[in-house]
């Protein structure tokens, strides 16, 4: 269920995606917001820039909340925010953090795994499950990135 504070956290993460205009890296932001709604941290995709395969904004973003914390890894009880469905890796890591919330944008029928090909926030089979909220703002996210490859190809 989307919530009234979904639509800023995807503004958010919408700003931090076009922190990667200019470059190579495919415009994907991602925002984590503590449980009292203040803002860690957040990030952009950045694999071209840091030739790094797992510099997506998630990973990113959850490593820097994790810092900005300073209480280990967990993140229980907060919040990730991102312009588009998260890949596997990207769940899987959502899932490790023990996350709350994720709230997403474009939903990504090709790689997403938090309800499109996969569902892996969701597995029953797993300890944790955070709360999915899909779609938040998705023809504004969708046309960033179409924006993007336009221009790519």
């Amino acid at each position: 269920m989307t919530s009234s504070v979904d639509e800023p956290l995807i503004r958010a993460a919408l700003a931090a995606a076009r922190r990667a205009e200019g470059t190579d890296d495919v415009p994907i932001g991602a925002v984590v917001v503590g449980p009292d709604g203040t803002e860690l941290a957040s990030a952009c995709n950045a694999r071209e820039a840091l030739g790094d395969p797992t510099a997506h904004a998630e990973l990113l973003a959850l490593r820097a909340a994790a810092t900005a914390l300073g209480d280990g890894w967990r993140l229980t009880g907060c919040t990730l925010a991102v312009t588009v469905e998260p890949c596997t890796m990207c769940a899987g890591a959502l899932v490790l953090s023990r996350i709350a919330r994720v709230v997403f944008g474009a939903w990504e029928p090709r790689t997403g795994a938090v309800g499109s090909l996969w569902d892996v926030v969701r597995d029953r089979r797993l300890t944790h499950r955070p709360e999915v909220v899909g779609g938040v703002l998705a023809d504004e996210c969708a046309a960033l990135l179409d924006e993007f490859f336009a221009a790519h190809r």
